[in-house]
């Protein structure tokens, strides 16, 4: 049994969901967004809460019951309060800078990177060695910030590269006389 799936979602003031049939809309102050759910699983709005159920309690049911609410959790704070993640650059002359919706990286190759942001995601460069990524999608904010950190993974030895804020890098022994 899912113990996620057993507790329903709670929606905001200020917040409209609809559900027609398998698909799922929410419009909030940061946007809409809309899923679609498995037809294994079912799902009702009613006294302000929307509520997950699979159809029939066989396998299929029970293992996508916790992961649609998940995803409807997630539309509903997506479109209320938004996702954000926080990368950090460590290294001697890596950095960033936003120029409009091109993110400009230097990160040690003998060029710097240019990176077109989606219209829907908003990136703050706070200092040149922080990034700032939020939007109410929380795939496509998660799929930004890895493609970022994929420029310049963080090596073991010097811990220098791109990283999540509050990452911890397993540092390695260099070379030993």
């Amino acid at each position: 049994m899912s113990r996620i799936g057993k507790h329903p979602v709670s929606v905001p003031a200020g917040t409209t969901v609809t559900v027609e049939g398998q698909t799922i809309k929410a419009k909030g102050k940061l946007g809409e967004l809309s899923a679609v759910l498995h037809d294994a699983v079912s799902a009702t709005y009613e006294n302000g809460a929307i509520t997950v159920l699979p159809r029939e309690m066989d396998r299929q049911g029970r293992s996508l019951w916790g992961t649609s609410r998940s995803v409807v959790a997630n539309l509903v704070k997506g479109v209320s309060e938004g996702f954000t993640e926080k990368l950090e650059i460590s290294g001697v002359g890596y950095r960033a800078a936003l120029d409009g919706s091109i993110l400009n990286l230097q990160l040690g190759y003998s060029h710097d990177i240019k990176y077109a942001v989606p219209k829907e995601i908003k990136v703050v460069v706070d200092t040149p060695t922080s990034i700032q990524i939020s939007g109410a999608d929380k795939q496509k904010v998660g799929q930004l910030a890895s493609e970022i950190r994929a420029f310049r993974l963080p090596e073991p030895y010097k811990g220098k590269g791109v990283k999540y804020a509050g990452e911890t890098i397993r540092r390695k022994e260099g070379k030993k006389k």
